[in-house]
Formats: structure tokens, sequence, C-alpha cells
């Protein structure tokens, strides 16, 4: 292995800080777990590319659809969070209004959060724009979260829908940006997608840029 200290660093717009996709062979692959909800496991054999491949070795995948969270802040520049019990962690989480990409194939991220935002918080916005796009866990899982943030709020009916199970229970509350934020720095708010959403939304503000915006 080569010596840090001897690295070549990368910079600007260099090729290499640039995500790639790319398909390792799979050789063998079975369903671990696979019931007909929207997520299901499985462990594949892989091998590496080219010649010298190497023996296969075993990899579980954590199928997912894909999800949306929505970073709605208010003209006072609060933020609209909800707390929600999350029984793998045994917490209950402060949170924003997220959900799965669960509907039709190609479904539209921003559809979703338009309709997560109504169903969740009883909320529409006038203004959407895109903050960034995450992989959750690429070692196990395909998860991959659409983050938006939505301004120009007002009331709108959640309709037809119904709040079941963990979400019968939500609180919903305003906190001020600025403390959530450290809430989330000082650790009181562990939930890794708020975080990364007032992270990232925080660091544009600081460059003085913004998210790129999509219809509204």
């Amino acid at each position: 292995m080569s010596d840090p200290a001897e690295l070549e660093t990368v910079t600007g717009d260099d090729p290499r800080l640039r995500d790639v996709q790319e398909s390792w062979p799979v050789v063998a692959s079975h369903d671990v777990h696979r019931d007909g909800w929207v997520v299901a496991l499985r462990a594949d054999q892989v091998t590496g590319p080219g010649e010298h491949s190497g023996e296969p070795f075993r990899r579980l995948v954590l199928e997912h659809p894909g999800a949306v969270v929505v970073l709605a802040i208010d003209d006072q520049d609060r933020v609209l969070c909800l707390r929600q019990y999350r029984h793998p962690a045994r917490t209950r989480f402060v949170e924003l209004p997220a959900g799965l990409l669960d509907g039709p194939a190609g479904e539209d991220p921003l559809e979703v959060a338009r309709r997560e935002l109504r169903e969740e918080a009883q909320l529409a916005a006038r203004e959407w724009s895109h903050l960034v796009s995450a992989w959750s866990s690429p070692g196990l899982s395909s998860e991959l979260i659409h983050y938006y943030v939505a301004r120009g709020l007002s009331p709108m009916g959640r309709g037809d829908f119904e709040m079941l199970h963990e979400e019968a229970h939500l609180e919903l509350f305003w906190v001020p940006f600025d403390d959530l934020l450290a809430a989330i720095l000082d650790g009181r708010v562990g939930d890794a997608p708020l975080q990364v959403a007032v992270l990232a939304y925080d660091a544009r503000r600081r460059r003085g840029g913004s998210p790129a915006e999509v219809l509204g």
C-alpha cells in the first residue's frame, strides 16, 4: 500500500472527484427475505472486474426503492419538524417530513416530496428546490434519498390519507433553523436524513449559494 504522505492530491474538476456508475459481475444471487413489501434482502456472489477478478465473495444487498426528505422553511426561518418513533432504534426521533418512492416505477421524487409534505404536515409549498441526493449506506443498501427545500408554505388538507401506526403518534412543531442546527452539532438529534438536510442547506447559505430551483 502506498505511503499516505506520497499520495497525489486531487483538486477542482478532476474526473476522479466524481462518483462513477459501475457494475461488477454477479455470478449467483438468492433472496434471503422477500415478502412483497417495498424492501427485500438478497445475497449476491460478486467477482472483481477484469480477467484477474479473484474468487467470488458474498455481499448482502438491502433492496430499497429510494426516498425523499423535505426541509420545509417558513418566512420566519423556522423548519417544520416532527417526532416519530422508530422501532429498530427504540427511539422517538426529531425528523423532517419524508417518505418512500413506493409508487409506480419511475415515480418523480418531487411529486413524492409534495405528497409527503401534504400528508404528514398538511402543508403545500409554492417554491421547491433540490438540495442534494445521497446514498444512505451504499455498502449495504440501494437506498438513495432525494432532499428538497420547500418554501412559500401554506395550509393544505391531507385528503383521504389516514395516519396509521407510528404516524398516528406524530408530534409536529416549528424550530428556528439555527436552533435545529445547534441541536445537531451538540448531539441532541441524531436522525441522519435530518442532519444531511440541515447541514447541506447551512453549507450552501454560508457559501452564498442556493439549491437548484425546480418546478414549484
